[in-house]
């Protein structure tokens, strides 16, 4: 008996250990954590009840702020001045359901959590130190309000996707897609009204709440052929001069099915009159010649199957099929040579593949934050601009910079309607067939030197000549183009006070 009362004994010591140790581990270890874990109420309370800093465009406009509401069982309200134009890019910010796009990815930097209180320089800075409990520091990001109208406006009523971005830096210029939403509907007060608002937006077609310029896909049709044109540059120069017959249909290996030009049409010749056309009968000729893998590593180069590492939530991969799903169905290769197939992108993807041929062959890491400033107005930290990824060589990126030329110069270059007066503007177009019947129309261009770069989707489109890329989505380019020429496209500039560092996006 004693023996078993020893036992029980051990063992209730034991577990009062234990249960002291995780005490401890968690009100000392893990209160950091906890305290600050999204899902913790107390937390978001606390966040609602105090100021948020504010996010700014590039050219000085507020896109968020927060207001004092005395009134009301918060202290703060978040707003958004610029409804739903920069709703994609600014996210929301929510009692009931979090913080999306910036409000989310730089939450700690809004909030102030991060913030480092610097040793007082003087007396001023003391009395700020003393006075001035307000940690919250502000954003100001690198898209533009006037260009992110001219985007929106060239867009007009129609579904679509536009991304303009430096290809030197990588800053994103304008990011906007329709259809959008207002934030403004789902920071307000109201738990009720934003519940209701939040499922109206959830059934909406298009799904407005999963941004389409960078966290949706879409088969990125005649576009990908700057990836198919850059591989036979890089991985076979031999089928830079082989000429490809002029046909209506390429038959496919193996099998009797054959490849068609869009719309009937004929073509054939060396690479600059395939790519000035967009033969799709040259082209799939050419990934067939390229083989799997020579064609999976260019795409892979240029960041398929990656996830881009843009500071905005839940980017998607564009994504290539594996060298191992063509081992038994070659005539998919050719499919995928003109961006068909399992071929998938998003706009962002398509816009830095273009910018890439501006910027000697290399994908700047793509992003959205310029700077930082603290309560005082004063500059605490400053994005440094930082490469991703070596995609191609730059002997590539001129070869690749003069057939993009050839597409709006050439008289039966299929962009010609981007056309800009004395501007030279280099582009692909694209029309993909997604099965449906209808067709997602694409335009993907820069102008050489002028650090800028876009691409522009219009999808679900019927499958008519006057719907296509070149037709449908290079005037929307050419707006946008035109705008950022005009000076839309120019951030305000800065003075930092301190040695610039990059800052660091949250992890929620």
């Amino acid at each position: 008996m004693n023996r078993q009362i020893r036992f029980v004994g051990i063992g209730i010591m034991v577990l009062f250990i234990a249960l002291f140790v995780q005490l401890n581990y968690i009100q000392v270890l893990r209160a950091d954590s906890i305290s600050n874990n999204p899902l913790n109420g107390q937390r978001v309370v606390r966040e609602y009840n105090q100021t948020r800093g504010n996010i700014i465009s590039a050219d000085g406009v507020t896109l968020a702020d927060s207001v004092p509401t005395p009134n009301s069982q918060f202290t703060y309200l978040r707003q958004y001045p610029t409804g739903s134009l920069f709703a994609q890019v600014t996210g929301f910010f929510s009692f009931t359901y979090g913080a999306e796009g910036a409000e989310r990815s730089y939450d700690s930097i809004l909030t102030g959590a991060n913030s480092k209180t610097p040793l007082p320089r003087n007396l001023n800075d003391l009395k700020n130190l003393l006075t001035n409990g307000n940690r919250s520091q502000s954003i100001t990001l690198t898209v533009s309000d006037k260009l992110q109208k001219a985007a929106q406006s060239a867009l007009g009523t129609q579904t679509g996707s536009v991304v303009a971005l430096n290809p030197k830096t990588g800053a994103i210029l304008a990011m906007y897609s329709n259809p959008t939403y207002d934030p403004n509907v789902l920071s307000q007060h109201d738990q009720t009204k934003v519940e209701a608002a939040y499922r109206s937006l959830l059934a909406e077609p298009g799904n407005p709440l999963s941004p389409a310029t960078y966290r949706q896909r879409w088969f990125p049709g005649s576009t990908f052929k700057m990836i198919t044109a850059s591989a036979v540059y890089d991985r076979d120069p031999a089928l830079t001069t082989k000429s490809y017959p002029v046909s209506s249909a390429l038959t496919l290996p193996d099998t009797q099915n054959v490849l068609r030009n869009f719309g009937g049409e004929t073509c054939g010749g060396q690479l600059p009159e395939l790519f000035t056309v967009s033969c799709n009968t040259g082209f799939g000729a050419i990934g067939l010649d390229l083989g799997a893998q020579k064609l999976a590593d260019q795409a892979q180069a240029f960041g398929f199957n990656q996830t881009p590492p843009i500071d905005l939530p839940f980017a998607a991969q564009s994504s290539f099929p594996s060298v191992a799903s063509f081992s038994q169905n070659r005539p998919i290769l050719a499919y995928a040579a003109i961006g068909q197939a399992s071929v998938q992108a998003t706009p962002l993807q398509m816009a830095m593949t273009a910018g890439a041929f501006d910027n000697g062959g290399v994908i700047m890491t793509p992003h959205i934050l310029d700077h930082v400033t603290n309560s005082q107005d004063q500059v605490v930290s400053t994005y440094q601009a930082k490469p991703w990824l070596r995609a191609t060589s730059p002997a590539t990126a001129q070869s690749m910079t003069r057939l993009m030329l050839s597409v709006v110069n050439s008289p039966d270059g299929t962009g010609t309607l981007a056309r800009i007066p004395g501007v030279q503007v280099a582009a692909k177009t694209g029309t993909a067939e997604t099965g449906t019947g209808q067709i997602d129309a694409w335009f993907a261009a820069f102008i050489p030197g002028r650090s800028i770069a876009v691409a522009v989707l219009v999808p679900n489109q019927p499958n008519a000549d006057q719907y296509q890329g070149g037709t449908i989505a290079a005037p929307i380019a050419k707006s946008v183009l035109e705008a950022y020429l005009a000076g839309a496209g120019n951030p305000v500039a800065s003075s930092p006070t301190t040695p610039t560092t990059t800052p660091t996006a949250g992890s929620h």
